[in-house]
């Protein structure tokens, strides 16, 4: 691996940090979530949250350890390709990337189908283009013209899209029916399992948040005190919100699937809350891709950095910005064409199970970490030996047992696709 962090300037702080992990994770799903977990579950919902949440931390815990390992850009991939060598993070790094930009394209989307719905002129074909072109456009300029600027945006629509939600708990507890909250039948560990792994993909997210730590101010410790935070802090926010849909609207929270948080402040708040958790849903669209073009650009130019690809100039940093300018315009622009162009949904089901292979590399990354190189006394450890890492394994074993055939299917042709791609390019650099 080479060293080029000097280049970059450390600016994010724990604040800085947490903000960017939480709007990653805090995308689109929690304003539609409740209604889908309510209707696989019932009001024993909560339970699926808990050990979801439970689950997770665990395997944050893992991803805790490694970036006080290893605190170059890069997230993932600097940690599985140190443990693993290139093979194994050019794997991460494409499959961390696709994936990211899979999601982009589908938020994007989602976005401009919520303004249509207001305003009709955005379902036109010129409109729809304009508007995906000044969202990607305007979010790789800031990004490109300073990182404090671009985690800047990150704070601001964090705190943006973190009103409506909370205000959303605080005020409807008074709406709350306890009758709509008693469990009358506990899940089956099958039912909780499919449930478990829709909320799965509810809580990622974290592996995108942390790809700046060549940007992060003291990162040995600042990053492993951002994931706690930014983990505890949606743990308990989806519990809540879970917690008021359920109590408020009780066993027709299954029906609203487009809606349920919306529809929930309707009755609270009347006719302003919808509009407000509407306009909410729109804002936490936008800060998950203002999020996601801050962070995944530097994946693609730590794969440039480390020649994992061989495509220097994505490996550029600009003289006065400092930022990884290249990567960034590559990748809105990749984001730009795969949103308008709307190919994306065929290749949805590999982008959600490729994420757990990339978890699952982390987790045995950590535990090879601990053998190939001295822990120092300023890195987090954590407590217990193996068991944590490898109940980590366990859980996400678990979670792919209940990915359908199709989606196995799909995810082992990628990985023979980008062998194949690995191996050519391994054969040019050699020839």
């Amino acid at each position: 691996m080479i060293n080029q962090e000097e280049e970059f300037k450390r600016t994010i702080g724990v604040i800085g940090l947490s903000a960017n992990i939480m709007n990653v994770i805090i995308g689109a799903g929690i304003f539609a979530l409740p209604a889908i977990v309510a209707a696989s579950m019932g009001s024993s919902s909560i339970i699926a949250y808990a050990f979801c949440g439970i689950l997770m931390a665990l395997i944050m815990l893992c991803f805790a350890e490694a970036s006080s390992k290893v605190t170059q850009t890069g997230g993932v991939y600097s940690y599985i390709e140190t443990a693993f060598g290139p093979y194994a993070g050019f794997l991460a790094g494409i499959f961390t990337v696709g994936g990211t930009l899979l999601a982009d394209a589908a938020v994007s989307n989602a976005l401009v189908n919520v303004l249509g719905s207001a305003y009709p002129i955005f379902k036109e074909v010129g409109m729809r283009l304009l508007f995906l072109t000044t969202v990607f456009g305007g979010l790789a300029f800031i990004n490109v013209i300073g990182v404090k600027q671009g985690i800047g945006l990150v704070k601001i629509n964090t705190i943006a899209k973190l009103i409506p939600l909370l205000l959303l708990v605080i005020f409807g507890w008074e709406s709350v029916a306890t009758n709509n909250l008693i469990i009358e039948s506990f899940p089956d560990i099958q039912q909780l399992g499919k449930t478990s792994l829709i909320l799965f993909f509810a809580f990622q997210g974290c592996e995108s948040g942390i790809v700046v730590s060549g940007e992060v101010i003291n990162p040995k410790r600042s990053i492993p005190r951002a994931i706690f935070i930014s983990i505890t802090a949606v743990v308990v926010l989806y519990m809540l919100i879970q917690t008021v849909a359920q109590g408020v609207l009780g066993s027709q929270l299954p029906q609203f699937t487009a809606t349920p948080l919306a529809s929930t402040a309707n009755v609270i708040f009347g006719p302003i809350g919808f509009v407000i958790l509407t306009v909410g849903a729109a804002i936490s669209m936008f800060g998950f891709l203002s999020g996601d073009i801050l962070n995944n650009p530097r994946m693609l130019y730590a794969l440039s950095r480390d020649k994992v690809i061989p495509i220097a100039p994505l490996a550029k940093i600009h003289p006065s910005f400092a930022t990884p300018y290249l990567s960034i315009i590559v990748y809105a622009l990749i984001g730009f064409l795969i949103a308008a162009t709307g190919t994306f949904e065929s290749l949805v089901v590999i982008a959600s199970s490729s994420i757990l292979i990339v978890y699952l590399g982390v987790v045995f990354s950590v535990i090879k970490l601990r053998y190939i190189r001295e822990t120092k006394p300023d890195e987090f450890t954590i407590p217990g030996g193996l068991t944590i890492p490898i109940l980590s394994i366990t859980i996400i074993l678990y979670f792919l047992s209940n990915l359908t055939q199709n989606e196995i299917i799909g995810t082992l042709i990628a990985i023979g696709v980008l062998s194949v791609i690995y191996v050519l390019i391994r054969f040019s650099k050699k020839k």
